[in-house]
């Protein structure tokens, strides 16, 4: 069972929605099962949290603990992704053509 502690302003909007799945909401909180998927465990995340945390599949997620609890976050953009990412625009401005007679 993991228990994420969630935002004042979401507890009113999650109060609102029932979704199947949903053990309790009490103070904040809301405890779920672990679904068994394959040998692991998974912790399905109902699309009303998904999309007041605006997390899709492409998101990457950044999963750490206090030792009591599982936090389970958006992951910031790291410095090294961020000038990946300004490589990899930069060259397809400069190179995209040439890209893309490559892969025909």
């Amino acid at each position: 069972m993991a228990v994420f502690k969630l935002l004042p302003e979401a507890i009113d909007r999650l109060r609102m929605v029932h979704h199947c799945g949903i053990i309790g909401l009490t103070e904040g909180a809301m405890v779920k099962k672990l679904t068994k998927h394959g040998n692991s465990l998974a912790l399905v995340i109902d699309r009303p949290i998904l999309d007041l945390l605006k997390i899709d599949v492409e998101t990457p997620l950044e999963i750490s603990t206090d030792g009591q609890r599982l936090i389970v976050a958006p992951a910031a953009p790291s410095e090294r992704r961020a000038k990946f990412d300004a490589a990899q625009q930069w060259a397809h401005k400069r190179y995209g053509k040439a890209f893309k007679r490559l892969a025909e």
